[in-house]
């Protein structure tokens, strides 16, 4: 018996002793700048396991004790090889250096990258500045958005503009953060151009499908932003000098290696060259848009450190003394990330968003003042926990409140003949919980899995309209402040797997369901500043979203070239159109123009992108669908949106020519906008009344273009630290006249004949700008 005791004794101790385990943990920077390194890749050699860093650049990792390999990397940074004794608890804090300091000219080396086959994620693209900075540009403009329009599943609305649809949803239906905060309209002058200025952003992140749980709040994408930290190291500056915009940033230490700061801003001199106009009623016009951004982080000990980051930007169009209207976004972002012990971190944010828009006529008895606005404050929570390197655990709340104010009409004139005039604001808490798990369940077979569960409350004080069967409004009702008066709520499960056929290849699939309660009033082709947010109410209920995707995944060359292929099929619910001729500005009863129905969205995308070599860069193809169905709208028969492209085709390639020569160029193609266009006539009493087709039943041409750029740069001298260099572009080189709108007028001689017209905003469209940097 003892004999026996004995050996149980020592067999329980080898067990306790094969468990026996040990933490590595940290954080993975830039070596030149101290800038944390989102999603750099941590690979244990003798496990064939690791892990990733999070989005501040931490991460965890839990063994058996023993000696290991550990191979740190991140695409663009030299990896680093470290031995380590795991015997304790271990903190190690990584600085990568940037490839370019390391390699000679061309060479690559280190080891190849297969995250796009490796990783459980589908239907999301990690976009660097670099290779955004390198693609031709409208004006000279780099542009994230721009940038994001030439992948597969994305597609722009129209010509110049910034907005994009994501797999047959609206506008709307992208959530756009800027450092978690939202960002509701995000383009200048009209939409030629985006509201993020590329040199003050550190990474983008776009989520087509199998969106996170920590996400919420839009049925299509998330773009997740974020910006430089600042430089940590030494103090620096970036800047340049464009045709329509000049731009300056400057970084540096507050406290070396503790803290940092960037400030940068960017501002259009259009209106600058007006006031030289001999016109003297140009000289009074006013043209432009200009933005700010801002940062600074404290490290307050190992485990503590604070973020805060703001953006400010405003768009400005006035004519004269007689017309105005202006536009802009202000966020601010405060973190605080602590690490409470070895394996758990967490991050608290506040949140403060900002956008309204501003409409005047300024002149007569008509004159009036328009305003309108959207706010929202926020607090999110969330924990990331690593129990082992199996398994990464993300939980946590956030809860928003928003105020909307969808018009306030104001007289501008001593002589207006009318009364101030006010919507009822609105306000509302959007509350929402979360939990995922990403979980490696075989050396093939990993999985991450998770549920969001939702709740919407509107609350007064506010009035609101009952409508009858017919949408006519036939009672009032006056809510008091502060009451809670309707109640949404939803969940959100959440599924993405992933087995892998070899090192090379993959095949995912990803579920997802997605709950929305604030959406865009607009019956235009694209977005406007005019355009009106509004919640979900007892009128309107949320829009809900499922998603299915199943993609093929393969590296070839040794992870030189990269391709993919997914499809995916979208079903939504609760989806908004408008009736025909619905009055959407200042209209009181605007729920009473709303139509609601289903939506269907399906296609394939296909990708092939060079990553490495001379000459980069990609393929994509899109082929896809997106219809409605709504009984009120076209009969009732399905029709497709405006903004269905049956074909999406992008070509962007770069070509580095030595070290002072690079060439880059895309072409785009894609199916013409679906578009309601008159198909007869009859004439009334004397008057031609034109007879229309179905719901976007015509198509416009299709739209394709071709934009060049070239890259000279400054020779370098030896201990010289100014480095700058010019950017030659051409926007639609072939001068391509892409209709931006069909018009249709009557003949002034014989009014029997009817003529079409094409609008076009842009033939060939040069530009030249200098970058530079010390």
């Amino acid at each position: 018996m003892k004999k026996m005791m004995c050996m149980l004794c020592l067999l329980w101790a080898a067990v306790a002793t094969a468990q026996e385990k040990y933490t590595i943990n940290g954080h993975i920077k830039d070596l030149s700048s101290g800038e944390e390194l989102l999603g750099a890749t941590i690979l244990v050699k003798e496990l064939s396991t690791g892990t990733t860093t999070n989005l501040y650049g931490f991460y965890s990792l839990t063994l058996p004790k023993g000696d290991y390999t550990l191979v740190y990397s991140f695409v663009g940074y030299q990896p680093i090889t470290q031995s380590v004794a795991l015997y304790q608890d271990i903190k190690s804090n990584i600085e990568l250096p940037p490839g370019s300091t390391l390699l000679t000219e061309f060479e690559v080396t280190g080891e190849a990258k297969d995250e796009n086959v490796q990783s459980v994620e589908m239907s999301t693209i990690n976009m660097k500045m670099e290779t955004i900075k390198k693609i031709p540009s409208l004006m000279g403009e780099v542009d994230v958005i721009k940038a994001i329009q030439m992948l597969p599943g994305v597609q722009t609305v129209g010509e110049g503009n910034s907005g994009f649809y994501v797999r047959g949803g609206g506008v709307d239906q992208n959530l756009i953060l800027l450092d978690e905060a939202p960002v509701y309209n995000a383009s200048h002058l009209l939409g030629f151009f985006s509201v993020f200025n590329s040199d003050a952003l550190k990474d983008v992140q776009l989520y087509k499908g199998g969106i996170p749980a920590e996400y919420g709040g839009r049925l299509s994408s998330v773009l997740d932003i974020r910006m430089k930290d600042g430089n940590s190291k030494r103090f620096a500056a970036t800047g340049g000098l464009g045709t329509v915009s000049s731009r300056l940033t400057l970084e540096g230490p507050i406290e070396k290696d503790k803290s940092s700061f960037i400030v940068s801003g960017r501002r259009t001199y259009a209106d600058v060259f007006l006031k030289l106009a001999k016109d003297t009623n140009l000289r009074q016009n006013k043209l432009y848009f200009y933005d700010l951004n801002a940062k600074a982080n404290f490290t307050l000990n190992d485990n503590n450190k604070l973020y805060l980051s703001s953006y400010f930007g405003r768009d400005v169009f006035a004519f004269s003394d007689q017309f105005r209207m202006s536009w802009g976004n202000a966020t601010g972002t405060l973190r605080w990330n602590h690490i409470y012990n070895k394996k758990l971190f967490s991050n608290l944010t506040l949140l403060y968003s900002d956008y309204d828009y501003y409409l005047g006529d300024l002149s007569g008895a008509d004159a009036f003042g328009w305003t309108s606005r959207i706010r929202d404050y926020s607090m999110k929570m969330d924990f990331n926990s690593f129990p082992n390197p199996n398994n990464t655990v993300k939980y946590g709340l956030q809860s928003t409140y928003h105020v909307f104010d969808p018009g306030i009409v104001t007289a501008e004139s001593s002589e207006a003949i009318f009364n101030d005039f006010k919507i009822p604001q609105n306000k509302s808490l959007e509350h929402a919980i979360y939990i995922s798990n990403e979980q490696r369940i075989t050396p093939r077979l990993s999985a991450i899995y998770g549920i969001r569960a939702s709740v919407f409350q509107n609350i007064g004080k506010t009035t609101y309209y009952r409508y009858d069967s017919n949408y006519n409004a036939y009672d009032t009702v006056n809510v008091e402040a502060g009451k809670v008066f309707n109640v949404d709520q939803g969940l959100e499960p959440r599924l993405g797997m992933k087995y892998s056929l070899t090192e090379e290849k993959s095949i995912k699939l990803s579920y997802n369901r997605m709950v929305q309660y604030i959406h865009l009033a607009s019956n235009s082709t694209s977005a406007s500043p005019l355009d009106i947010w509004f919640p979900s109410s007892p009128n309107v209920a949320p829009q809900l979203g499922d998603q299915i995707a199943l993609g093929y995944f393969q590296n070839f060359n040794n992870n030189t070239y990269e391709f993919s292929v997914e499809g995916y099929y979208k079903k939504m619910s609760n989806q908004i159109d408008f009736k025909d001729h619905a009055e959407l500005l200042l209209n009181s009863q605007l729920e009473g123009e709303l139509r609601f129905g289903e939506g269907y969205a399906y296609g394939m995308e296909f990708f092939l992108k060079r990553r490495e070599g001379r000459f980069t860069g990609w393929l994509s193809y899109t082929l896809a669908r997106a219809e409605r169905k709504i009984k009120e709208i076209n009969n009732g028969e399905v029709y497709p949106t405006k903004y269905d492209k049956t074909h999406d085709i992008s070509l962007v390639m770069s070509y580095t020519l030595n070290k002072r020569w690079d060439f880059s160029a895309n072409w785009v193609f894609s199916t013409g906008s679906a578009v309601t266009m008159p198909t007869g006539r009859f004439e009334f009493q004397g008057v031609i009344v034109p007879v229309y087709s179905d719901r976007n039943a015509a198509r416009l041409p299709a739209y394709h273009r071709m934009d060049i750029s070239a890259t000279l740069k400054n020779k370098q001298k030896e201990g010289k630290k100014w480095k700058g260099e010019w950017v030659f572009s051409v926007y639609n080189a072939y001068m391509r006249k892409n209709a931006f709108q069909i018009n249709f007028r009557q003949d002034e001689n014989d009014p029997t004949i009817t003529h079409a017209e094409k609008l076009y905003l842009f033939s060939i469209v040069p530009a030249v700008t200098y970058n530079f940097k010390f």
